[in-house]
């Protein structure tokens, strides 16, 4: 399993194995179940999840009680609150498992110690940082400018592993659209 986080390094910084086993040795593993909280809102952020297996998703419940999916997370991606993490808040979204999942853990302390210790660490994590910027810049504009049709395509497009894994009412919240909008798109595919 942790191949799965040696991998991903690799494809964006060159480490040996003997730096890799360093670095792993500031994570932690932990496995969740179903249903099971990685983060809660109103409660502290200790860590950065990277996902070995499983499927979890983060959303927002506003004043309403109507849930806002901002973002999945599979296999070989991070997740957590990023407000409440960097900066010590209560967080403002949720993360739970929607199927059981395993994850590495990395608190921000130790993101802090191994980027001051090997400059390639910090590289990876300003390189990921970008690419998390443009995948939720992409995401808004998506939800701002296209149509339901346009939105259920792209998402079809670029990851059709999850539309297997996930309830159709959550595909629907993450796209912006009902279940009955959902379920005609379906129809006409």
């Amino acid at each position: 399993m942790n191949d799965i986080l040696k991998t991903q390094f690799r494809k964006i910084i060159d480490i040996t194995d003997d730096e890799f086993d360093y670095i792993l040795s500031h994570f932690s593993y932990k496995k969740f179940k179903k249903h099971q909280f990685l983060v809660q809102d109103g409660q502290n952020v200790d860590f950065d999840y990277f996902v070995l297996s499983g499927c979890v998703k983060s959303y927002y419940s506003d004043e309403n009680g109507k849930i806002h999916i901002l973002l999945f997370g599979v296999q070989d991606w991070w997740i957590t609150d990023y407000e409440a993490y960097y900066y010590q808040k209560k967080a403002i979204v949720n993360i739970d498992c929607l199927e059981d999942t395993e994850v590495l853990c990395l608190s921000n302390d130790n993101r802090e110690k191994l980027c001051s210790e090997f400059h390639q660490i910090e590289s990876f994590f300003r390189k990921k940082t970008n690419r998390r910027n443009v995948a939720l810049q992409n995401r808004i504009l998506s939800l701002l400018s296209s149509s339901a049709k346009e939105r259920y395509e792209k998402f079809l497009q670029e990851y059709p592993m999850l539309v297997q894994k996930l309830p159709k009412h959550i595909l629907a919240s993450y796209l912006g659209v009902t279940r009955e909008t959902l379920s005609r798109l379906y129809a006409t595919k």
